[in-house]
């Protein structure tokens, strides 16, 4: 067996993931000396970040004594921001949800008022479970629309008046701040909750708009400046007279995404101005409108063949407004990647609704933060200090 990199950081990534309980296994694994394990571990126990209890069975002698996460004395917040909702959830360092809520908030009301909000709410969320502000190691944040990733900025988000190059981390001083676009912290909550086994995954968002989070090797793929899974810009053929917010025509989005599809219903002379209506007509059975959403998921699987074809996923995801039909979207989606994409790409792969539903992006962004905070480098960090 090659010894595994031997730090702090290190050492609790094995602990954390499960993959050594004790400081025996800690030595097998890293091939460091017991005297530097223990040097490691009681560095990390001396923190807060593990700890150490006799619960393990003897094999002859007195039991090992067991490592584990350190969960009482810390917390992180996974932030959802949508274009009309807020929600918050509280985890402990372990990703065990301690406490949530939801709340009707406006994000075009700006980012003092928003981030006010979700202050008082983090407030609220931590004396609910008892622990002090100073618990709180770091917040991850989802916002709908681009963002500049290592800085935390917006950037021009075309639902998000008054968020362009906002310094959202600088508003939580004193904690670390992670913010990233809705659609990719839906991607990690979706893979490390509900498919933790699949090494390529697509989360696609099918809501007022369409983007796509993309999971490589087990990590979330942002791309060069943090645009990558864009796909609701890329052009379908034959509507060319579809314009798009972007300024260019035929867009995904402008064609099979839910104020599209809202805004053919209307022509129609059907009440529909937004996806949430899509949903309920569908949901009343009203032919028109389960026509035009499977109509959108052909469209949507015309540009997801394309993807299966160059990234080879093992599971698509589909969530958004939409997915709450799936049982139509998908069946649009399905019929057009088994038909478009080779048989290699789709021999095993899965195409489902979100597990994790609207919990996602709250989920996702909290892990964000915990594994942030995990980091090798992070913890040496803290460590060292």
């Amino acid at each position: 067996m090659t010894p595994l990199p031997g730090s702090a950081g290190d050492v609790l990534t094995l602990i954390s993931a499960g993959s050594a309980t004790t400081r025996s296994d800690l030595a097998k694994l890293t091939g460091l000396a017991r005297s530097t394990i223990s040097q490691r571990v009681d560095a990390l126990i001396e923190r807060g970040l593990v700890e150490e209890t006799e619960s393990g069975e003897s094999t002859g002698g007195r039991p090992p004594r067991q490592l584990r996460l350190h969960t009482e004395e810390h917390a992180f917040a996974g932030v959802d921001l949508g274009a009309t909702h807020c929600r918050v959830a509280l985890m402990d360092i372990s990703g065990e949800v301690l406490a949530e809520c939801e709340d009707g908030l406006l994000i075009g009301e700006g980012p003092e008022t928003v981030l006010a909000h979700v202050d008082q709410r983090l407030d609220h969320l931590l004396d609910r479970v008892g622990r002090p502000r100073a618990a709180l190691r770091a917040i991850g944040i989802g916002v709908p629309g681009p963002v500049e990733f290592a800085t935390g900025r917006p950037n021009n988000p075309p639902i998000m008046p008054g968020w362009n190059d906002y310094p959202v981390p600088e508003y939580f001083g004193g904690v670390e701040v992670l913010v990233d676009n809705d659609v990719n912290v839906m991607a990690l909550g979706e893979h490390r909750n509900a498919f933790p086994g699949a090494s390529h995954l697509l989360f696609v968002k099918v809501g007022t708009g369409i983007g796509c989070g993309i999971i490589a090797e087990g990590t979330l793929h942002r791309g060069a400046q943090g645009s990558a899974g864009d796909i609701g810009h890329i052009r379908v053929s034959g509507h060319d007279d579809a314009g798009c917010r972007c300024g260019n025509s035929a867009c995904l989005e402008a064609v099979a995404g839910g104020a599209a599809i809202a805004r053919r219903l209307s022509e129609l002379g059907l009440s529909a101005e937004s996806g949430g209506d899509v949903v309920a007509l569908v949901q009343a059975g009203d032919t028109q409108a389960l026509r035009l959403v499977r109509e959108a998921g052909r469209l949507i699987g015309e540009v997801l063949a394309g993807l299966v074809n160059f990234f080879n996923p093992e599971v698509i995801v589909i969530g958004g407004a939409l997915s709450r039909v799936h049982e139509h979207l998908l069946a649009g989606i399905r019929e057009t990647v088994y038909r478009r994409s080779l048989p290699l790409a789709t021999h095993h792969l899965s195409i489902t609704p979100s597990r994790t539903g609207i919990n996602a992006a709250a989920l996702g962004a909290g892990i964000l933060a915990i594994e942030h905070y995990l980091s090798p480098d992070n913890i040496n960090r803290i460590v060292n200090a």
